[in-house]
């Protein structure tokens, strides 16, 4: 078993440090932080195409004209990689459909979240879904990891790409596109999750203590670490600089944080339709917050102390009441997974 777990904390390592390699030579060309591109109309196959058949000519950019803040939505972004039958097997809708943020050159991850806590065969008493959402890189390199990403996709059939530039600023766009992935292909899943890929989660209690498949349904339903009386950063240098021409006010609305927040299938839906009329702003937690505003509703709390925003040294009987742990590396998932699996029945009960 010890040779097991060294056999995959070191095949994540090895994936971990590639994708890093290929983002350090991408990042020489184009810098990921840049919000203000984003990619001319064009269909799935020929963007792939112009995108192979000129591997190191700049994409057809388009450079906005609004504020280089603000994400160019509704637009009709192609699914480039899709799975259009993922939430029709025989058991029919899952309970839970796992939407997992990742970016194009993080193979490391997403192979470590299958072996862990994203692997859909948990014996939880539900059926739930996995899809790691992605974006495209920019153009340098983009044959080469155009082709990982679809021999990738081949093995585990579980990657969905959109095609915009993948970068920060282009989170909230990210996260939208994978509520219309599951508007048109999966509106029957009962919760949807949001979540990022550098993030312990806890399945069996976000199911259980969370998300109460016994329960009486919850239409209006989303829960995480709730940030209240927040208010905009106004520097220019900041990673969350909010400038006042995409946010006037003081203070944000009631949101949940960004690494992991979970809502019920038909609140996401009522989502995506608020943000075909907003203001979209490029930070994605704050805008499913002002979209709560505008629908008359806020986040209800988790159970105490169970979405953390910070890293927190691990201890099994701890861990397993909470939901979720932000700031993970792979090999940090894998060096502590088997060991969380196992039964402690000294644990005190919840």
């Amino acid at each position: 078993m010890k040779l097991i777990r060294s056999h995959l904390i070191w095949r994540a390592l090895l994936s971990t440090a590639f994708g890093g390699l290929l983002l350090l030579l991408v990042g020489q060309s184009v810098d990921f932080r840049t919000p203000s591109l984003d990619l001319m109309p064009l269909d799935s196959t020929e963007l792939v195409e112009n995108t192979l058949n000129h591997p190191l000519r700049k994409f057809e950019w388009q450079v906005q004209t609004q504020h280089p803040l603000q994400v160019k939505y509704p637009y009709s972004y192609p699914f480039l990689l899709n799975h259009p039958d993922k939430c029709k097997g025989p058991r029919g809708a899952p309970f839970l459909l796992m939407l997992v943020m990742t970016q194009p050159q993080d193979v490391g991850r997403r192979q470590t979240i299958r072996e862990t806590w994203g692997n859909e065969t948990l014996e939880l008493g539900v059926i739930i879904q996995r899809l790691f959402v992605l974006g495209l890189p920019p153009p340098l390199f983009t044959k080469e990891l155009h082709e990982l990403l679809q021999e990738e996709d081949r093995e585990h059939g579980d990657l969905l790409q959109v095609g915009f530039l993948d970068s920060y600023h282009n989170l909230t766009l990210k996260v939208l596109m994978g509520l219309e992935w599951m508007a048109q292909y999966c509106p029957d899943a009962r919760y949807v999750l949001k979540v990022d890929s550098d993030v312990f989660l806890n399945p069996s209690f976000l199911v259980q203590q969370v998300l109460q498949p016994n329960g009486p349904p919850r239409p209006d339903f989303i829960t995480g670490y709730i940030y209240r009386n927040t208010g905009p950063i106004r520097s220019p240098d900041h990673k969350w600089y909010m400038p006042p021409e995409l946010y006037l006010q003081d203070i944000y609305p009631p949101y949940c944080g960004g690494p992991g927040y979970v809502l019920s299938g038909s609140l996401a839906l009522r989502i995506l339709s608020m943000a075909q009329i907003l203001k979209i702003i490029h930070l994605e937690d704050v805008f499913v917050g002002l979209c709560l505003e505008q629908l008359g509703l806020e986040p209800i709390p988790p159970p105490p102390g169970s979405f953390l925003m910070f890293p927190l040294a691990y201890e099994h009987c701890v861990y397993h009441q909470l939901a979720l742990v932000h700031g993970f590396q792979p090999q940090e998932l894998l060096q502590i997974w088997q060991d969380f699996q196992t039964v402690n029945k000294i644990c005190p009960m919840a």
